[in-house]
């Protein structure tokens, strides 16, 4: 086996619920949990994530019979936090995070996920709080992502990895380079979300290039151009641009994920790539056909 080969092998793809158009834990307009597993797994993964907490079963036997039975293993859990409101929302967020952080453990999975709260509500636009954080936040939210690191790492063996998001504070470059040299690389990583740091105008390839041993997770995803700047022109809320459609199937956005792939393989470290195509909401039908182009699209890509 070639170098070139053996480091695309230590990249593992695999998707996740927000590729069949799933944000919540039940809604009707989702595709059921068994469908999305039996998907997944014809389209050619491996791997998932394990969505909102509640979508799949949370009962951790009956989860493993679930996915082993259908040659699925689980990547990691994802977590929402406010950590910038202060000490004040640690117990709540502790009590979200330790359900979640469990399931995820009891799965065989080494890594959370760990996305900022929304300045502006994903679902209905409705501005939260303001969008810019004051430096006493700034130092909240550094100072508790260390702490959450730390509690989930000495009590379930789990990493963070903290996702850039649109429409929270950890969005833009200049906020994730904040943020990174902010907090300590022993207790923070990064997941680094190719299509929403683009939708933030940010350079996936840049990033994984200066921050390096700070990547220790990927989701891939592409944006629309043409979308995007309409979005950011008129300042659309990231949940109703996802109904236009501005997150897009590959390759047919930006970033070129080649690009991408190949800048994560001379990190010469293991990491998860794992297809999010945010799609809510979709016809049921949507994303099997296009999950499987976009398996195809990746193996072109050498993962």
């Amino acid at each position: 086996m070639t170098s070139s080969a053996a480091s695309f092998n230590r990249i593992r793809i695999g998707s996740a619920p927000d590729s069949w158009g799933v944000w919540f834990p039940d809604d009707p307009r989702q595709v059921p949990w068994r469908r999305f597993l039996d998907e997944v797994a014809r389209a050619g993964y491996e791997w998932i994530e394990l969505g909102p907490y509640g979508y799949l079963p949370t009962d951790p036997a009956r989860l493993a019979e679930e996915t082993s039975s259908r040659g699925l293993r689980v990547s990691a859990g994802t977590v929402f936090t406010g950590l910038h409101h202060g000490p004040a929302v640690w117990e709540r967020t502790w009590a979200h995070v330790a359900g979640i952080a469990a399931l995820t453990r009891a799965m065989g999975a080494d890594h959370l996920v760990v996305i900022p709260s929304f300045w502006r509500d994903d679902r209905t636009g409705e501005v939260l709080e303001d969008r810019n954080l004051t430096p006493g936040q700034w130092r909240h939210l550094c100072r508790l992502t260390e702490r959450l690191g730390r509690e989930v790492g000495d009590r379930f063996g789990l990493r963070i990895v903290v996702h850039p998001h649109a429409d929270t504070h950890i969005d833009s470059e200049e906020n994730v380079s904040r943020f990174l040299d902010a907090t300590d690389a022993d207790l923070v990583s990064l997941c680094l979300d190719t299509g929403h740091y683009a939708y933030c105008g940010g350079d996936s390839v840049k990033l994984i290039e200066t921050y390096g041993e700070r990547i220790g997770y990927l989701h891939l995803k592409q944006v629309d151009p043409e979308i995007l700047a309409d979005v950011v022109a008129n300042e659309v809320p990231f949940g109703p641009a996802v109904a236009r459609g501005v997150m897009c199937e590959p390759p047919a956005g930006v970033p070129a994920l080649g690009p991408v792939l190949a800048a994560a393989r001379r990190l010469d470290a293991e990491l998860f790539a794992i297809v999010e195509q945010d799609m809510y909401p979709c016809p049921p039908d949507r994303p099997f056909p296009i999950a499987e182009r976009t398996r195809r699209f990746l193996r072109s890509c050498g993962a």
